[in-house]
């Protein structure tokens, strides 16, 4: 009233727009003293009126100067201050200021468009906050007039002062009534404002966030908010810069507290996270309230930390509806856990909030045939997702003393297998997986799946036509395979047609890289010197497909990919099996000669950072080398006293590779001879390597030149001429264990048969206290090889003549390494 008042006290010229002199006040309106208009009009003795506080401050005065009050008009002299209101020219004033107004406010509205320039736009905003904060009268004009959109309107004005102008217009009109406040949000206006949330502009940002601050008290208006499109993430990311901005920071943060107040919100603010309003509809609402929100949050795509949010709130209400809600509201809560269960943090979650037990109750064959197929696919896909987390199922009690991978608990699961559809097969197939991934639980599925004889079950998914079955039951087999490889080739034995579809998924068909890779393992893992699977890989020709890739492979070099690898390792694995089978199966030895197999894997033992497949190697070429000794030809001469070595002394050497080692005509591919094609060499390398294993392997495959039945001065040469006597030694030396320990003390003794070797390491102290801890420290065997050795080195004496020390041409009576091999396999 006193803005609007003093407004009318004087003519005045803003913006430009000066005021009609027939709307300038009356002289009566106007106070003598502060000559503006009366907001509360008084009258004297004198009949002069003035404004009260105005007439009061005069009186005061003149008490003041010590003199009585006097009318300032006459200077006449009153006989008391009393003051008398004057009603009936207030109410004119009021009528006159309220018409004042309104004209002003109409004549505003004309420039409350698009065509106004930047000073008659802010003239008119002006004029209608001056209206809007003026009284009752001037709020009715304003939104009589339509002024609120107008305004509203002006955010879209090219000028940044018109737009700051409305925006604090529109902070005006918001603190008032929830009519105030939707009239003014109608249109974009919400969007507008939105948009200089988001933009560079500080001093807009701020305006528009306090001006939204204000409308969202509107439920209307908050209905608005969350139906545009990115508006809440918008105010989350202001509401999150309380460093930069603390104040708009508050004021975003409570504009979202008010759209979470909003039940009508709930969803909208779930889909931009903020979760709580429906969360708390699912947990204290109806149950049709429940069975719609549950709906909804189904379908949000959630981040791993509202999956564990929701895992924390509503885990157990949705285990409860698994077990005991109805049909719908089971498959809406299905749906959710299997969404929130595939991130591992919150899986855990549900696992806490006891959600198992109900899944394996709505699985069991007892009650399977309560729920549809999809539902009891959902179950088991939950299922899945719960044991991938990472928990030790263990550890973790399902029904009393019972865990998941009880015994009895994993029978009920095998046996559904069995009796569901594919689907389900599918997901309880990567529920086995999963565990038997883990050290902790994957002797306990073995001992379930022997118990049950559901081996055979299991690799009869070999063969399925549903593609992801198939996969899930080869990763299955391939994790248990190292604990079960002699029931699964049993089964393979019995089946030769599962054998071959194994056969096809892992070389024949062009399907799924992991499905080739997990068959390629279990056919790697079955036993190698099963001679029945090996003969029927042989006639289903599965070893020449696998030369032929390991060949491509060495030709083009492996590189780093994980997968070569293992694709690497698994097809030698696999190759290497023939090698075991030499004697037994002519067409081994001419497969192996046909691809010159111990060329091939001579060159794998470069392959430097790939320890199984220079382990695996290694034994291959020691088991081609074992027969090489069989497969030499004897050389022909012309005549009979050529036959001597001496005879051949100034002649022409002979068009053949004498081999003095198997004294006969070797080569490294028709008779496996390791004296060519650097094998030695690269043997020798292999015994200094990181990996014991790989160094004792190469050391046996060595050990084939030091054997019975062969020339072992020629031997013990060859390794003089590749350096490896000193390999050997310094294997000796570290002092090793078990096999290892043997293997190299029998090498050693078999070196020290050479007279100048003996007696040039005879003062190598080392050496004979490695030797003596052998002695000391090594089983049977190993003591009584050390005993020889020492005795060649004179560290013992000799009593008897059963330990020759001259380097033999054949045989020995320390007996024959490749007996010690049999042994050992």
């Amino acid at each position: 009233m006193e803005r609007r008042h003093r407004q009318g006290s004087h003519r005045q010229e803003e913006g430009g727009f000066e005021e009609h002199e027939e709307d300038g006040p009356l002289s009566a309106f106007v106070c003598p003293i502060t000559m503006e208009v009366m907001r509360d009009p008084v009258v004297i003795e004198t009949g002069h009126s003035y404004e009260r506080d105005a007439i009061a401050r005069w009186f005061s005065e003149c008490r003041d100067l010590g003199r009585g009050p006097c009318c300032p008009i006459t200077m006449q002299e009153v006989c008391g201050a009393d003051l008398r209101p004057v009603l009936a020219l207030r109410l004119a004033i009021d009528e006159w200021a309220d018409r004042l107004q309104r004209d002003e406010l109409r004549r505003a509205c004309q420039w409350l468009t698009k065509d106004a320039t930047e000073k008659e736009a802010v003239w008119a905003l002006g004029c209608a906050v001056r209206g809007w904060s003026g009284g009752r009268a001037g709020r009715r004009v304003v939104r009589g007039e339509g002024m609120m959109q107008m305004v509203a309107g002006m955010l879209r004005s090219g000028s940044a002062m018109v737009r700051l102008n409305a925006l604090e217009a529109i902070q005006e009109f918001a603190k008032e009534t929830d009519q105030d406040r939707e009239a003014v949000s109608q249109g974009d206006t919400i969007r507008t404002i939105v948009k200089f949330i988001d933009c560079e502009d500080c001093q807009e940002r701020e305006l528009a966030v306090s001006a939204l601050c204000d409308l969202s008290k509107s439920e209307v208006v908050c209905g608005k908010i969350s139906e545009l499109n990115g508006a809440v993430l918008i105010l989350g990311k202001v509401a999150g810069s309380k460093a930069d901005n603390p104040t708009i920071a508050e004021q975003a943060e409570m504009t979202l507290q008010n759209l979470d107040r909003c039940e009508k919100n709930a969803v909208q603010m779930a889909e931009n996270g903020r979760l709580e309003p429906l969360l708390n509809l699912l947990i204290e609402g109806s149950p049709e309230k429940q069975l719609l929100m549950a709906s909804s949050l189904e379908k949000i795509v959630l981040s791993n930390d509202l999956k564990i949010l929701v895992a924390q709130r509503v885990g157990s209400l949705f285990a409860g509806v698994v077990e005991k809600g109805s049909l719908e509201a089971k498959e809406v809560a299905f749906k959710v856990l299997e969404h929130i269960s595939t991130n591992a943090e919150s899986a855990k979650v549900l696992i806490q909030e006891n959600v198992l037990l109900p899944l394996f109750r709505v699985l069991s064959m007892s009650r399977a045939n309560l729920l549809p197929p999809r539902l009891q696919e959902a179950a088991a896909a939950v299922l899945a997702n719960l044991v991938a987390s990472g928990v030790d199922f263990g550890t973790v009690p399902l029904d009393g003393d019972r865990t998941l991978v009880s015994e009895d608990i994993v029978h009920s699961l095998l046996h559904l297998i069995s009796n569901t559809s594919p689907p389900i097969q599918c997901k309880l197939l990567e529920f086995f997986d999963t565990l038997s991934s883990s050290a902790q639980t994957v002797l306990s599925i073995v001992s379930a799946i022997k118990s049950s004889g559901a081996i055979t079950n299991l690799v009869q998914f070999v063969e399925s036509d549903h593609q992801e079955s198939r996969l899930a039951s080869l990763k299955l087999i391939y994790k248990i395979s190292f604990h079960m490889d002699h029931e699964i080739a049993q089964v393979f034995r019995a089946s030769p047609t599962l054998l071959g579809c194994l056969v096809e998924v892992t070389f024949l068909n062009d399907g799924n890289t992991d499905e080739q890779h997990a068959a390629l393992h279990i056919l790697a893992n079955l036993p190698k010197r099963d001679k029945h699977l090996t003969r029927e890989l042989m006639e289903q020709g599965a070893f020449k497909i696998i030369a032929r890739k390991v060949l491509s492979i060495c030709r083009r070099e492996v590189g780093s990919d994980i997968y070569d690898h293992t694709l690497l390792e698994g097809l030698v694995k696999v190759l290497a099996r023939i090698t075991y089978v030499l004697r037994d199966e002519p067409r081994c030895i001419s497969l192996a000669r046909e691809y010159n197999l111990a060329a091939l894997f001579t060159s794998l033992l470069r392959f430097n950072g790939m320890d199984e497949v220079q382990l695996v190697s290694a034994k291959a070429l020691m088991n081609l080398s074992l027969e090489s000794k069989y497969l030499t030809s004897t050389p022909k001469f012309d005549e009979p006293e050529q036959k001597s070595r001496l005879a051949l002394f100034g002649k022409k050497p002979p068009s053949f590779q004498f081999c003095r080692v198997h004294s006969g005509v070797c080569s490294i591919r028709d008779s496996f001879c390791i004296l060519e094609g650097k094998a030695v060499e690269r043997l020798v390398h292999c015994l200094y390597h990181g990996n014991k294993k790989v160094a004792e392997a190469a050391l046996a495959t060595l050990c084939t030149l030091l054997e019975d039945e062969v020339e072992i001065a020629e031997g013990v040469l060859v390794l003089h001429r590749a350096s490896g006597i000193a390999a050997i030694f310094d294997i000796l030396k570290e002092n090793p264990s078990g096999s290892l320990q043997y293997r190299v003390t029998w090498a050693v003794e078999r070196i020290l048969r050479a007279e100048e070797i003996a007696k040039a390491t005879s003062t190598d102290r080392s050496l004979g206290s490695a030797l003596v801890h052998a002695f000391q420290h090594g089983d049977s065997r190993t003591r009584r090889i050390a005993e020889a050795a020492l005795k060649h080195v004179e560290k013992l004496p000799t009593f008897s003549q059963i330990i020759d020390k001259r380097p033999s041409l054949r045989g020995s009576s320390m007996g024959s390494m490749e007996r010690f091999l049999k042994f050992d396999r």
